[in-house]
């Protein structure tokens, strides 16, 4: 590890790099955003100066000080999933995992730290945020919470890798395939552009499982898997934009056991593969 010197040589570069192109007000966007981490979040070190020299942002590692990290909560419609924002970035792209057990956990170490807590039922990570799920009947958040915050801070400040393997839930994404015909991309595209932003915002993703005979088959995930409001929002809100925008669209469904399916299978794999690499 690097000296205290060391340390605090970089954090005075940083500052100062910062400084001089806010006076200057020539700001970049990957300026801009490594400032309002910096000044957002104190506990977030910057170690290196490759970004001073022209590099991306995201290879600049992160030290993680457990006592000062400052996790936000935020709630969703689900009265029993909560939104805990750390504050730096938990995935290097754009995609999601939804873990409903700690047996499909295997591939995050993060997620089946969490699922050690008493009355955690689903854990979904998203590139900027953490959706933790819990048994109705188990015991409230406030008792809960304090689990939730040590864990995810004990995690980071561990430099532990959050996905062991980011590809093996590629197959349930909704990336276009060659195969696609057009009302099945034009479904896909909708849901990546309008759909699943704003279901994010709630702690939550939807994801395109299949199109058959007018059917849109859909998996919700994180916060939207067993919530009260789901099936409002899946006709009200989606269907009636995927009817507006694609005549093709008859209906639209949820269908949770079959991503589940799914993710056994590619999970499965995933464990043959680290069989075979032993």
């Amino acid at each position: 590890s690097l000296a205290v010197f060391g340390k605090q040589w970089y954090q005075r570069r940083v500052r100062e790099y910062f400084q001089h192109y806010y006076i200057t007000n020539n700001l970049s966007d990957q300026v801009k955003e490594m400032k309002r981490i910096l000044f957002r979040n104190p506990a977030v070190t910057y170690l290196r100066n490759t970004y001073l020299n022209g590099n991306n942002a995201s290879s600049i590692p992160l030290i993680i000080s457990r006592r000062n990290m400052f996790i936000q909560t935020q709630t969703t419609p689900n009265p029993n999933s909560l939104k805990f924002v750390p504050g730096i970035q938990i995935l290097d792209h754009i995609g999601t995992y939804d873990f409903n057990s700690i047996e499909n956990a295997r591939i995050s170490p993060l997620a089946r730290q969490l699922f050690r807590i008493d009355g955690v039922t689903r854990v979904f990570l998203a590139p900027d945020f953490i959706s933790v799920t819990k048994d109705d009947n188990e015991q409230p958040w406030n008792t809960m919470k304090p689990d939730i915050f040590a864990c995810i801070m004990d995690f980071f400040s561990s430099n532990q890798p959050v996905l062991l393997d980011e590809a093996a839930l590629a197959s349930s994404s909704s990336v276009i395939n060659a195969d696609d015909d057009e009302t099945t991309i034009m479904i896909k595209e909708l849901l990546d552009t309008r759909i699943r932003p704003t279901v994010m915002e709630d702690g939550g993703d939807i994801r395109f499982v299949a199109f058959e005979d007018g059917i849109v088959k859909l998996a919700l995930q994180g916060s939207c898997s067993g919530c009260p409001s789901s099936s409002v929002t899946l006709k009200n809100g989606i269907e009636n934009m995927m009817q507006f925008y694609i005549p093709e669209v008859l209906s639209v469904e949820a269908v949770d056991d079959e991503i589940v399916e799914l993710q056994n299978q590619v999970f499965e794999e995933f464990d043959k593969t680290l069989e075979k690499d032993k």
